[in-house]
């Protein structure tokens, strides 16, 4: 049951995934009057805190779905992993407007790419390989370095492989076995830029400043808004593409590389909320969570208006250890901690979004007193 249809507040809003996006969705849906029930395999998730029920089982428990989808007036979710069938069954039994044919093309990178390609948007070249024969004839086409991804999984850099030539593919123990790989041309890289988007029910659209992105270790470590290189116009016409192609409901993503030429290259979409748009939640008129929240429900949408520049980065586990000592000694940052129990050094603790008068001198002044050694 996909037809689109206003939910007013007073209403509940069933969210799969109770990881931080799943919170601060809650968080959003709350404030606008909302009910929230939240799916989640963690007994201590984030969003465990901002739900009014919460249902602790696995995401492939039909039963716990069918209780979250019975409680719910709409179903949304946080991460794009879902099992297809379920989804799929979900979507024939309960509201969910975001469908289910989108979010399974994206679930997997080759059917993601060649949506892009169909789209006439740019795509960084690829082709589907299963064996280090297909690499080394993908890179006699384009030239070493490539990067082979898994077409499926991976997450903050897991399931890729950085070869720069046949002597390295030949000592890197590839697993392909049954499991789907893609190799994709090694761009060399000016800048790393991502484009959020929401679009409602009734197909009101509304963009968000473009993004400018640094990661570390794969991980994304600081966004910069907005983006120092200004390619807005050109994202947009390129997201204008995709969304011809794709259905898009709620709060969605595309991350694209720009290459030393000036290219511009859509790299993946986020078909939920991104961490690279966290920022918004101080910088912006309305934040990507809340965005998403009136795009789902079927509301009108307001037109984004940036305060101004801001900065925003990642606190990992090791992170924390200086709160104190750092952040804390700066009451004008805005600290945003998730409620994760269990610290591991690269897994993503919460953030901090500094509002910027000055891009350059708030760079500087987080490099000298949060970066430092």
């Amino acid at each position: 049951m996909t037809l689109s249809r206003r939910i007013y507040p007073g209403a509940t809003i069933g969210i799969i995934g109770g990881g931080q996006l799943g919170k601060m969705l809650a968080q959003s849906a709350l404030r606008m009057g909302y009910k929230v029930a939240v799916l989640d395999p963690s007994e201590d998730a984030p969003a465990k805190a901002t739900s009014h029920l919460f249902i602790n089982a696995a995401f492939d428990d039909e039963e716990a779905l069918k209780q979250l989808g019975d409680a719910s007036d709409i179903i949304t979710y946080e991460f794009e992993n879902i099992d297809g069938p379920l989804l799929e069954h979900m979507v024939s039994d309960y509201y969910v407007p975001q469908g289910a044919g989108t979010l399974l093309a994206l679930q997997n990178r080759e059917t993601e790419k060649g949506a892009v390609e169909q789209s006439g948007a740019k795509v960084v070249p690829f082709a589907s390989v299963a064996g280090d024969e297909d690499v080394r004839a993908f890179a006699e086409k384009e030239g070493w370095p490539v990067i082979v991804k898994t077409a499926t999984g991976g997450y903050d850099g897991k399931g890729q492989y950085v070869i720069d030539s046949d002597d390295t593919l030949e000592n890197e123990a590839i697993p392909y076995g049954d499991t789907q790989f893609i190799a994709e041309k090694y761009l060399d890289l000016e800048r790393e830029v991502s484009l959020t988007v929401a679009r409602s029910t009734n197909g009101e659209t509304i963009i968000f400043p473009l993004q400018e992105n640094l990661h570390r270790n794969q991980i994304l470590y600081r966004t910069i808004a907005p983006s120092r290189i200004d390619v807005q116009k050109e994202a947009e016409d390129e997201v204008k593409k995709i969304m011809n192609k794709l259905h898009f409901t709620g709060v969605f993503t595309i991350e694209f590389f720009i290459d030393t030429s000036g290219a511009l290259y859509v790299n993946e979409i986020a078909p939920r909320p991104h961490n690279s748009a966290h920022h918004t939640i101080e910088s912006c008129s309305i934040s990507q969570f809340d965005a998403h929240i009136l795009a789902v429900t079927g509301q009108p949408m307001p037109k984004v208006l940036q305060h101004g520049p801001a900065v925003m980065m990642n606190l990992l586990g090791q992170d924390l250890d200086r709160l104190d000592t750092d952040l804390y000694e700066h009451p004008e940052w805005h600290v945003h901690l998730y409620g994760k129990t269990a610290r591991k050094p690269e897994r993503k603790m919460g953030h901090v979004t500094m509002l910027a008068d000055d891009v350059e001198e708030t760079l500087e002044r987080l490099k000298r007193d949060f970066e430092k050694e």
